[in-house]
Parts: structure tokens; C-alpha cells; sequence
């Protein structure tokens, strides 16, 4: 029972934070933030949310200090909203999944290229030896 009340209330802390992101921080070095995921503790005491950031590594780490300076009106209003008896603390952290979706396709875009070069050398090729 625990758990599934803990998964719904991350859920909607990632609603809350993408909203507010959206919405109400006008911070001017917050780039394009995508809210991926939010996970809370089973004690409801923290919040990890993840996100990912459209652009170029400058833009990347002025988000990422845009988010660190915003993090104490998030979590008011967060809290506020949830009506939690303690407001969860809120930790942003960048998600890997788009660096690790690339390096993915890379290595399938690698394997395809060898497996037409491998394709090519094998046209024209004959068995080595006698047929018998």
C-alpha cells in the first residue's frame, strides 16, 4: 500500500515541478527542461527529480543553476499542494537517458555498416575447396 501511495505522489510531484517549470520560474537561464521522472523515498522526506535539458552544455549547466536557485520556491509550493504534513526535499538531477539513447544508436548505426561491409565482401565469393 506504501509503495503504490509513494509512486503516486512522485507522479504527481513530476506534474507539480513540470508545471511550475512551465509556468511560475522566470528564470531567464532556464532553457527547454523536460521533467522525466520523479522518485520519492518510501518516508516521503525527499525527492529526486529528474530532468533533461535541450541544448548545448553551457545551456545545460545555466539550467542546472536555474533549477538549484529555484529549488526552495518549487518545494513550498510543491508541498503546498501535496498537503503533506513535511514538504519533501527536492534534489534535481540531470538524466542520462538522452546521452545513453545516443551512444545507443551509435553503436546500432556501427553495427549496420559492418554488416553491409560484410555484405559486400561476401558477393562473388566462392566455397574454398573441392565441391565434393
Amino acid at each position: 500500500m506504501a509503495d503504490a501511495r509513494t509512486r503516486r505522489l512522485a507522479e504527481r510531484i513530476a506534474v507539480l515541478v513540470a508545471e511550475l517549470l512551465e509556468r511560475r520560474i522566470k528564470d531567464p537561464r532556464l532553457g527547454f527542461v523536460t521533467v522525466t521522472e520523479a522518485r520519492l523515498t518510501n518516508d516521503l522526506r525527499e525527492a529526486t527529480v529528474y530532468y533533461t535539458v535541450l541544448g548545448t552544455p553551457e545551456e545545460q549547466a545555466e539550467s542546472a543553476a536555474a533549477l538549484h536557485s529555484a529549488t526552495g520556491v518549487i518545494r513550498s509550493e510543491v508541498g503546498r499542494q501535496l498537503g503533506l504534513r513535511h514538504s519533501p526535499s527536492i534534489e534535481f538531477v540531470a538524466d542520462a537517458l538522452p546521452d545513453n539513447a545516443r551512444r545507443i544508436d551509435d553503436l546500432v548505426a556501427a553495427a549496420r555498416q559492418a554488416d553491409e561491409e560484410l555484405a559486400r565482401a561476401r558477393e562473388g565469393a566462392t566455397w574454398a575447396g573441392d565441391p565434393d
